[in-house]
């Protein structure tokens, strides 16, 4: 199906032109080394060919969702917001960098940045509207293409607003100062994000609970005895993740022991080895059933009430939203080569694991690609257990790594 229309023939051609070819994944290495030594002239000519094929391939994508699915008005409104940013860039195919035009490309990506920025809480409106016209059920088949093709939506979008702000940051009409390359920090401090994320956070949870846990903060360095841990990461996407295992951690805890004075802290140990820097937060909210841990990752699950349609209303629970949360917060690690990871002891309580790679080399872009496996999978029909109970482990496990095995990204 086509789902853009006829008069943009053009740029139907265009999108078919620049989705065969495969994004050029950076590692958070080669953002600085570029950085160091900032050149407007090449990170427009990089960009104006890698923003394309990076929209590219993930429009083609959006062309095989289910029928039902592009006929909601929120999904309709996100394809459109990529049609007009895929329409800007071409704009610049063939200009020369010039200042004027170096200046307009600057300002044009803003504007890209800006009309994206909403496009996580519209998507999950469309699967909202797309559950309440099927009166909440959704075919199974239907949801596995769904989780696959969010994760590569989402995915595709941290990695296109890395590259618009790596640019802007460094050429825009601000000089950047200090020490800071772009969004990157060449000596993030892991403890000062997690305080940051849990100062936060705790606001939250005071304001709806009228109490939260403290929290209690270790530092490891294995391989620098006694100096405090220090990486080369993006701090925003660190928060990110850190703000929203806070905000999980203090709902359970507070809802769990809630009613007693002796409110248990949550603890946080950082630690840095030779390849992974590990932060890891541990609370004593009760935990979660092993059975539904799977879930939390998916983007039709959600603990809690659904937000507002209207930004005007108040949410009933601050700390929850669409229950989106963990799983773009696992795209964040996982978009340098990294990963979260959750465990649960039921009765007791739950540990958050986020590696991040420890050598700036080996933290590379992880992006999809458009191509005939992806194609496939849109088309593919669940899976069929062969294992005598078909809710086992190891049905969800044989299912998942058909996902992984049908799920080609670059490495």
């Amino acid at each position: 199906m086509r789902l853009f229309p006829v008069r943009m023939s053009n740029i139907n051609k265009m999108l078919d032109f620049y989705s065969q070819f495969n994004p050029s994944p950076l590692s958070i290495k080669q953002f600085i080394d570029f950085g160091l030594n900032a050149c407007p002239t090449k990170s427009y000519i990089f960009l104006r060919k890698e923003l394309p094929v990076r929209l590219a391939n993930i429009m083609k994508e959006i062309t095989l969702l289910p029928e039902g699915l592009l006929r909601m008005p929120s999904v309709g409104l996100v394809s459109a917001w990529y049609v007009k940013s895929f329409e800007e860039v071409l704009a610049f195919e063939k200009t020369e960098p010039t200042g004027d035009n170096l200046d307009k490309f600057c300002k044009s990506l803003i504007q890209i940045r800006d009309r994206h920025s909403d496009v996580v809480q519209t998507m999950a409106q469309g699967i909202l509207e797309l559950k309440e016209s099927r009166n909440g059920q959704i075919e199974p088949s239907t949801e596995l293409s769904m989780q696959y093709f969010l994760d590569r939506l989402y995915m595709s979008r941290i990695s296109i607003r890395m590259l618009i702000n790596q640019h802007t940051i460094l050429f825009g009409e601000i000089p950047q100062s200090g020490r800071h390359v772009g969004c990157i920090d060449p000596l993030c401090d892991p403890h000062m994000v997690v305080q940051d994320a849990y100062e936060n956070a705790r606001f939250l949870c005071d304001q709806y609970y009228l109490a939260s846990p403290e929290l209690e903060v270790i530092e490891h360095n294995d391989l620098e005895k006694g100096k405090p841990i220090k990486i080369v990461y993006v701090p925003s996407h660190l928060y990110h993740m850190l703000f929203e295992l806070f905000k999980n951690s203090m709902r359970a805890v507070m809802e769990y022991h809630g009613a007693e004075d002796d409110i248990p802290p949550i603890k946080v140990t950082i630690v840095k080895g030779k390849e992974d820097i590990c932060v890891k937060m541990s609370d004593r909210g009760g935990g979660i059933p092993r059975s539904h841990v799977d879930q939390l990752f998916k983007y039709m699950y959600s603990t809690a009430p659904q937000p507002p349609k209207s930004k005007s209303d108040l949410p009933l629970v601050p700390l929850a939203g669409y229950g989106y949360g963990l799983p773009i917060s696992r795209l964040y690690a996982r978009y340098f080569h990294g990963d979260l990871v959750l465990y649960s002891c039921e009765g007791y309580g739950s540990d958050a694991v986020i590696y991040l790679k420890a050598l700036s080399d080996e933290a590379n872009e992880l992006l999809p690609i458009f191509n005939k496996t992806s194609s496939r999978f849109y088309k593919a029909t669940v899976p069929t257990g062969d294992w005598s109970n078909q809710n086992s482990d190891m049905n969800s496990k044989q299912m998942n790594a058909q996902t992984r095995r049908n799920t080609t990204v670059s490495n």
